[in-house]
Formats: C-alpha cells, sequence, structure tokens
C-alpha cells in the first residue's frame, strides 16, 4: 500500500499544544525530583495488541521538540500491519526528554493507529467491490488532518477536509431553500466555478428522481437507505452521477450495503468512535 504522507510542518502544531498541555508551568517534576533527567536512557515501543500502525511522525516529534538530538529509530512505517510484540520504533536520548515526551508521543500514536486499524478492519469487509471507504468531517477540533492522515494509513480515503473543498447541500440547506430540491441544486451551480463539485444529499427515491430530471449533481449522497433503496437508487442514477451511501452503515451490514453498486461508503464513527490501538513504551535495562 502506498504510505501516506504528512509533513512535519502539519504534525509540529498537534504536538506542540500537547507538550504544553502536559507540561504546564512547571514541567516534569516527577523526573527533575528523581535526579535522573540527564540520563542517557533507552526505550522501545511495542505493539500489545495486532493492528495498523499511523502517527510515528508525531511520536517522533513528540521527543524532538524536547531535545533536538534524540535518536528515533523506525522499524515499520505508517501503514503497516503489526502484532503484538513488535517493536515499532526505538528512541535514545535523555531521560527528561524521554519520559516527558512519552504521553503525548502514546496518546496520539495510540489514537491515530486505533483509527487506522478500524479503517482496515472495514477495508478488508468490502475487499473486491471497488467501493472507497471515506471518513467525514466527524473530527476532533485540531485533529482533522492527523485523523485523516490515519484514515488514508488504514487503507481508507478522505471525504472533504474542509467546508470550502465541494458543495454538499444537506437537508437543512434544502429547508432554507423552501424544501427545493431544484433550487438548492440552481443556487449551488448559479454560484460554483468550474472545479467546483455539487453533491446532493437525498434521503427518498423520490427526493432523487426530481434531482435526476433536473441535472446539476455531480454527485449523490443516499442518507439512511436501506439495501433495497440503495440498490434502486444506484439503477435511477446509472451512472450518471457518482453514489455515495452514508448513515447507519455497521461492520455487519456494510458488506451489503457496498454490493448494492455505489461508488463510496462514509463512515464518521471511523474518527469519532475511536478505540485506541494498545502500545507501550519500555524503558530499556541498561
Amino acid at each position: 500500500m502506498r504510505v501516506p504522507y504528512l509533513p512535519d510542518v502539519m504534525w509540529e502544531p498537534i504536538v506542540r499544544r500537547a507538550l504544553l498541555e502536559d507540561f504546564g508551568i512547571g514541567g516534569d517534576v516527577t523526573t527533575e525530583a528523581l535526579g535522573c533527567a540527564d540520563r542517557a536512557v533507552e526505550a522501545r515501543f511495542v505493539a500489545r495488541q495486532a493492528g495498523m500502525v499511523a502517527g510515528l511522525s508525531a511520536a517522533r516529534l513528540a521527543f524532538v521538540l524536547l531535545n533536538p538530538f534524540v535518536r528515533f529509530e523506525i522499524g515499520i512505517k505508517d501503514g503497516d500491519r503489526i502484532e503484538a510484540g513488535d517493536v515499532l520504533a526505538i528512541v535514545q536520548g535523555p531521560a527528561r526528554a524521554v519520559l516527558g515526551g512519552e504521553r503525548t508521543a502514546l496518546n496520539l500514536l495510540c489514537h491515530l493507529s486505533g483509527i487506522a486499524s478500524t479503517t482496515r478492519s472495514i477495508v478488508d469487509l468490502v475487499e473486491g467491490t471497488g467501493v472507497q471507504v471515506c471518513c467525514t468531517r466527524k473530527t476532533l477540533p485540531g485533529l482533522r488532518a492527523a485523523q485523516k492522515y490515519a484514515v488514508l494509513a488504514g487503507g481508507g480515503s478522505n471525504h472533504r477536509y474542509r467546508l470550502d473543498d465541494a458543495i454538499l447541500i444537506k437537508d437543512n440547506h434544502i429547508a432554507l431553500c423552501g424544501g427545493s430540491v431544484v433550487a438548492a441544486v440552481n443556487a449551488a451551480r448559479l454560484r460554483a466555478g468550474h472545479l467546483m463539485k455539487v453533491e446532493l444529499e437525498v434521503d427518498t427515491l423520490e427526493q432523487l428522481e426530481v434531482a435526476l430530471a433536473h441535472g446539476g449533481v455531480d454527485a449523490f449522497l443516499l442518507d439512511n437507505m436501506t439495501v433495497e433503496h440503495l440498490r434502486e437508487a444506484v439503477q435511477l442514477i446509472g451512472g450518471r452521477a457518482i453514489t455515495e451511501a452514508s448513515g447507519g452503515i455497521t461492520p455487519h451490514t456494510v458488506r451489503a450495503v457496498t454490493e448494492t453498486g455505489v461508488d463510496v461508503i462514509s463512515l464518521g464513527w471511523l474518527t469519532q468512535n475511536v478505540t485506541a490501538l494498545d502500545i507501550g513504551l519500555d524503558i530499556v535495562e541498561s
């Protein structure tokens, strides 16, 4: 799998904020009090369970921002599958930096690896269908780029990053246009540039038929439809627009949803309901 890329300049603000939050105004008083802050140590990131990895750059920066001379050796790369007991990376440096950055590194690495692992589990379930597994904008404030990166590391795809990426007309937008799908699409097309895509959310086949008769839609978000209605919607659209299924999709239903012929499934819980992957940082006895 092609490894996703997020430059350090995008990771750094996230890691820096986390470190400042953790250090407060007094720093790591425990390590300083024990009198071992300058002692050279080696510690290993070890997987406690199987899964996918994401966020190694964030983990590295948690130490390097505290001490630029810390060595951080990566044994694998983001997007790799791991098993319990695998060593992901080794960090070497003074205890002040290693213990000071430990929690920030693990918080980000475990959280993002959890997203990657969850995403991969869904990608595996729909293997062979050609359907894209997408996340949404349901991300934690300040962590959107990192969480969407983790979805890519798990083999998924990204939906919109921001409100300005594309026009997505949802039910509340239609309500503001007097309940008219046609009025909403017309207003959007009037203001959209030639490179701006227009996606329309529909939750009934009747809405879909009206929109198809009018035209002007690049993609349809088929919201909370049954498998039977999704299949019928795909047939009605007939390849004239991208089809996206969303709402109420679970690991138990995802295969049936993808087999309706939709092009994309979007799952907000990939980034919203995250179980962290269990990874530990163990100091090697010297």
